[in-house]
């Protein structure tokens, strides 16, 4: 979208970061039962955005928030290839704005910024259920590597 920009989330964004993170959970209760009910927290937003190792993006459409996302460099399990690894995470666009290719170029940019960063591997998590996502993140060069399973013991 001509109209869209990319930039990163200042403190000020909170209020409707914050927002976001509920239309996410909302959105994500669907695909899982155990998820606990109100209001929950996924992420310290503020600890995200203050921290240098990890990257907060705000969409904007017309400079009105529209989407959010972040990558964060974690140090990777001792058994693996690579020392460090990008978690992408709370990626989230409003629904009347998906479709139009938000979610393509925030990927895009936090990509970029990971490279910036000497990170090669970059790895997220999506439900299994949630086509949709999956089919975005393929598009952007994802592939599916591990599933977690669960069971409920009485």
């Amino acid at each position: 979208m001509k109209d869209t920009l990319i930039r990163k989330a200042v403190m000020s964004d909170l209020p409707v970061l914050k927002e976001f993170l509920q239309m996410l959970v909302n959105a994500e209760r669907p695909f899982d039962e155990t998820l606990d009910d109100g209001n929950l927290i996924y992420y310290d937003i503020e600890e995200l955005i203050e921290n240098n190792n990890s990257e907060v993006l705000v969409l904007e459409n017309n400079n009105v928030p529209v989407g959010c996302g972040y990558a964060q460099i974690r140090e990777a399990k001792p058994f693996l290839k690579h020392d460090k690894y990008a978690h992408f995470g709370f990626m989230f666009v409003l629904a009347e704005y998906r479709g139009r290719g938000l979610n393509n170029q925030l990927i895009t940019a936090l990509k970029s910024w990971v490279s910036s960063k000497g990170v090669k591997e970059v790895r997220l998590e999506v439900y299994v259920e949630n086509e949709a996502a999956i089919r975005t993140y393929e598009k952007t060069g994802f592939e599916k590597i591990l599933m977690t399973m669960r069971c409920e013991i009485d």
